[in-house]
């Protein structure tokens, strides 16, 4: 039991803080009393039961001043009631201890710390100047007036400790008095230039109060002017501190309590209802860290579609991090969640698609930039090739995020090529129609020369790859080739010359090499044909002095001597052509036909 006699010569406390007038005004009989009764020491006559708390009082000091006490010793059929209780009393056996103080005049200090309890008790315990002159009702009304509601801190101080002073917080109209506060302070600020160098510290402040109450000072701030925009940051300080300790970054829901996980999914939805309308407001990865919270907390689905929609508009700002959202599912499913980014790359096409046939004006509703494009398509190849090595990853998950990402955005097919190469060397055991299947995604023409030549002697690549792999770099040697053969001398190429188009590297180095290969074709082409001369020649020898014109080379000489020179020629340009075998040159022979003479010749009369 708390005796508060007893505690005038042991505890140190600061006087109220009371004008001389109203000292003047109070009662000198009750002035009189209560210093007798504590001088004297007389045994308390009143036990006062607050929740777990006993107080040993006496009964006068308290019905003077407290007409919630008066009223439960009045009605009481007990003319000598000792004891009540209290059990209700808003702060508990806290806030009742500091209004026995007041009642007994031990004094003590009010604060921005304590005034919210003081008032809320002193307005249950019906301690107005109905019942003593300059109650504690009245003087706590005079410091909420004076000092507390006059700044940003006490009056968050004040709308924090009510929290816990509800309903009779709501009812004395000290929640709204001092939200009303905040937000006038707060855009007058603002007004005048001086959020800048106040709203670290207010914005930090805010942080503490309760989502309901945080969300209503946002919205008063809204009402009196502040820019929407301007919230981004003060939601994410509130966001680091309420969901900082959710373990969002791992593979599975670790065991959280229901309650907190409620409180926490509440606070979730509230913040993305409070999300700036505007583009760019918030950063990519402080709106992937909400998504990643709002899949492992399960929120409402609108919630999620919200924040996917969110991203879609700002995913050409993105980065690879960003898009590597957990899968929080225990199942055994893939290691990221690929039907969430899947989404999210599906509506970015949406807006690109809306904006370029209709466009926007709408600042809610502002579609990507064209150079968004590029920049997305990358990312997306990124993101494949990173997901491709997850040994749950299956061939059609693999294809429909491989289809996602529109071709126009690929200036080359390396990156694609990689992912496939990184899932073909996961997924070993996949078929030959899989496997096909999987490298279906990729355009074989668009793949640059390195890729090509590694490609090309890829074992896991299906067989029908390969070869459009080769047929496709043979198609372009040709065509470089060709350039060469009707430019022989072309002048000299700038080192940073575009053939095809600007997104495509110089190919000097590989023009001067065939040139020289060109260069020496021809000069052994002209040997060739200066040995096939002297052949023919003496073979116009040999058939001057034979009586048909003819001659059998020996049996063992072969019947051309230049034939292995010429199929070592053949040889070498069938590297640059594929079609060259096709019209090699090739010496001419006699056929049988031509040895036999003719029919009619042979019948004729000479």
């Amino acid at each position: 039991m708390v005796d508060l006699g007893s505690e005038q010569t042991t505890q140190p406390f600061t006087h109220v803080n009371m004008s001389t007038k109203r000292k003047e005004l109070l009662s000198n009989v009750m002035e009189r009393t209560s210093q007798w009764i504590l001088s004297q020491d007389i045994p308390s006559d009143m036990t006062v039961h607050v929740g777990r708390t006993s107080f040993a009082l006496h009964k006068f000091p308290l019905v003077s001043k407290c007409g919630c006490i008066r009223k439960l010793v009045s009605k009481s059929s007990d003319v000598k009631l000792s004891a009540i209780e209290i059990p209700d009393i808003p702060g508990g056996a806290e806030a009742f201890e500091l209004a026995a103080k007041f009642c007994y005049e031990i004094n003590f200090e009010i604060s921005s710390g304590n005034i919210a309890l003081l008032r809320c008790v002193a307005e249950y315990l019906e301690m107005t100047d109905e019942y003593a002159v300059g109650n504690l009702v009245g003087l706590t009304e005079a410091y909420l007036n004076k000092v507390a509601l006059k700044s940003i801190a006490s009056s968050v101080s004040i709308l924090h400790s009510s929290e816990k002073l509800l309903p009779i917080a709501e009812d004395i109209k000290l929640v709204n008095r001092s939200i009303d506060t905040i937000s006038y302070i707060v855009c007058k600020d603002s007004q005048y230039g001086l959020n800048s160098s106040t709203f670290d510290w207010w914005a930090e402040d805010l942080t503490v109060l309760r989502i309901d109450f945080f969300q209503r000072v946002l919205i008063a701030m809204l009402s009196r002017g502040f820019k929407q925009h301007e919230l981004g940051p003060i939601l994410m300080l509130y966001a680091q501190k309420s969901l900082g300790d959710l373990d969002i970054s791992g593979k599975g829901r670790k065991s959280i309590e229901a309650r907190k996980e409620h409180e926490k999914r509440v606070v979730l939805e509230t913040i993305v209802s409070l999300l700036p309308k505007e583009k760019s407001a918030l950063s990519v990865s402080f709106l992937s860290l909400l998504l990643r919270a709002a899949i492992y907390l399960e929120t409402t689905v609108s919630c999620r579609v919200d924040l996917e929609k969110r991203m879609s508009l700002q995913l050409g700002q993105a980065v690879l991090d960003d898009l590597l959202i957990p899968s929080y599912s225990l199942t055994g499913d893939t290691l990221f969640d690929v039907e969430t980014v899947k989404r999210i790359m599906m509506n970015f096409l949406e807006y690109e698609m809306v904006g370029n046939r209709l466009g926007f004006n709408d600042e809610e509703n502002v579609s990507p930039s064209a150079s968004d494009m590029g920049k997305v398509g990358k990312l997306m190849q990124d993101y494949l090739a990173e997901i491709a090595s997850d040994s749950n990853l299956s061939v059609s998950e693999f294809i429909s995020v491989a289809k996602v990402i529109p071709e126009q955005s690929r200036i080359t097919e390396d990156m694609m090529y990689k992912a496939i190469d990184m899932y073909l060397k996961a997924h070993r055991a996949l078929s030959d129609v899989e496997r096909k299947n999987v490298c279906s995604v990729m355009n074989c023409q668009k793949l640059t020369r390195e890729a090509r030549a590694h490609a090309a002697q890829n074992e896991r690549l299906p067989v029908q790859i390969v070869v459009q792999v080769i047929y496709y770099e043979q198609q372009r040697l040709r065509e470089v080739m060709d350039v060469c053969l009707v430019e022989p001398d072309p002048p000299s190429l700038p080192s940073k010359v575009n053939w095809f188009s600007t997104d495509i590297l110089p190919v000097t180095d590989e023009v001067s090499s065939l040139k020289r290969e060109n260069q020496d074709l021809k000069f052994e082409l002209m040997k060739l044909k200066m040995k096939l001369k002297e052949i023919q020649k003496c073979d116009d020898k040999s058939a001057a002095s034979t009586p048909f014109g003819t001659t059998t080379p020996p049996l063992d000489k072969p019947r051309f001597p230049g034939k292995s020179f010429i199929s070592a020629v053949s040889r070498k340009l069938g590297k640059l052509y594929p079609s060259f075998g096709a019209d090699e040159v090739t010496m001419p022979t006699q056929s049988k036909e031509e040895n036999k003479p003719s029919r009619n010749r042979r019948n004729s009369i000479s």
